[in-house]
């Protein structure tokens, strides 16, 4: 067990000047951990993980150099919906085969792009237009957001990032999950899509946005059709997807986690960011909802309660589950969740994209930083604190963790840092 949170106490140990980590990061093999970074769905609240992702870096290049990004340091990075097109941004190689997006500019494209991708309608029938509308089709016609995402992603493929990565979608016609992972993608060339496909199909969440539908070729030319929607129906919270995923690579004798067992949990270091929740609000009174037909559960509340329902109670299932599992190894300083339960009124939203409320949700990250570290109840669902030290404390000493584990890993390769660059298709 690595004690995450107990170590915040201890006085850091003096080091000379750190390198400059820009090898990739060496396989779990040659390490103690396998690190893994969550990334929830939820529209526009994907600026409260971007916050926190953006502070993490920061951390990680006072350690290790400004050129430093968090793909040099997990083993895995997954994300559903919002979270799915965040771990894309992360991992997706520009020219010279670094990170296209570094974390601080997250925030920057969702303030920019956000109001253009959610347009919102101020005119006096603007509720009457809306509900006309769900009838319909969906709320936005996503031309923008999938033009955006081809412009930035461009021909860039799931086995060309730049660490692995898992980001589910669920295939409509075949009414089952589908995982687009980098384990597979290069395994298997009809898996192997697209990166701006999979973000918009990740992101296609019913009743906002259109479904999606594409084609992949296999190496002998045989086409595969995927019909998609948003990953957030059956794993808003990708965290036990990501590793799934890894596990299913042990199991297989993947020689990057030689001899790691496939039920050694305490192996895994897990960071699981959400997007935020209204527990506190108490959103929603049976009562009311008991004369609910299919319009009340699709516009109620000024948002699509059915919606919100299920999104969020699969991120808070796999919550429970991982922290039940990471609790009874006693291993629980393995796993962060870093989730916000405070969120009211258009805070809640996943598509209101004013100026006011975009600018509050970076608020609300920036305060969940200042916040203790806390633990899911598991009786009430609720988020409580756990240790003495704040979220942004625990970032910091994360950091520190995750350059440790690099270097080790570094120093027990017979490669080390010579090892070449994952290799890109031509």
């Amino acid at each position: 067990m690595l004690p995450i949170f107990s170590q915040l106490m201890k006085p850091d140990t003096p080091k000379s000047t750190p390198p400059t980590p820009r090898s990739p990061l060496q396989p779990p093999t040659f390490g103690n951990l396998i690190t893994i970074l969550s990334i929830d769905g939820g529209g526009i609240r994907g600026l409260i993980p971007g916050t926190i992702l953006a502070f993490l870096e920061s951390e990680l290049q006072k350690v290790d150099g400004e050129n430093a990004r968090l793909a040099d340091y997990f083993d895995v990075i997954t994300g559903t919906s919002t979270g799915g097109l965040v771990t894309a941004m992360l991992t997706a190689p520009d020219e010279q085969n670094r990170p296209l997006f570094a974390a601080k500019d997250i925030n920057d494209f969702y303030l920019h792009h956000c109001p253009k991708i959610f347009p919102q309608d101020k005119s006096a029938f603007a509720a009457v237009t809306k509900l006309v509308r769900s009838l319909w089709g969906p709320k936005y016609d996503g031309k923008y957001l999938h033009q955006v995402i081809r412009e930035k992603l461009g021909d860039k493929r799931l086995d060309q990032t730049l660490t692995h990565v898992v980001i589910p979608t669920f295939d409509i016609k075949r009414l089952q999950p589908t995982v687009f992972s980098s384990y597979e993608g290069k395994k298997n060339p009809s898996l192997n899509a697209l990166l701006s496909d999979i973000c918009i199909a990740t992101s296609a969440a019913p009743t906002y946005l259109p479904a999606y539908n594409f084609e992949t070729k296999d190496s002998a030319g045989k086409v595969r059709q995927f019909d998609l929607i948003d990953g957030g129906v059956a794993a808003n919270n990708p965290a036990l997807v990501a590793m799934n995923a890894v596990m299913k690579e042990i199991n297989r004798d993947n020689p990057d986690f030689f001899p790691i067992k496939p039920t050694d949990y305490t192996r895994f270091l897990v960071l699981s960011l959400g997007t935020g929740s209204a527990k506190c609000e108490e959103k929603f009174d049976a009562r009311d909802v008991a004369k609910w037909g299919m319009l009340g559960w699709l516009t109620s509340e000024h948002s699509t309660p059915l919606i919100d329902v299920f999104m969020h109670a699969s991120s808070d299932m796999v919550d429970f589950h991982i922290s039940t599992v990471f609790q009874a190894l006693h291993s629980e300083e393995n796993y962060i969740r870093i989730q916000d339960d405070t969120l009211t009124g258009n805070l809640f939203s996943v598509d209101i994209a004013t100026k006011e409320n975009l600018n509050n949700l970076v608020k609300i990250g920036d305060e969940l930083l200042k916040k203790r570290v806390s633990r899911v109840n598991l009786d009430t669902g609720a988020f409580q604190p756990a240790y003495k030290a704040t979220n942004q404390e625990a970032l910091t000493k994360l950091a520190k963790i995750l350059s440790r584990e690099k270097q080790l890993r570094e120093a027990r390769s017979p490669h080390g840092k010579a090892v070449a660059p994952r290799e890109t298709p031509n």
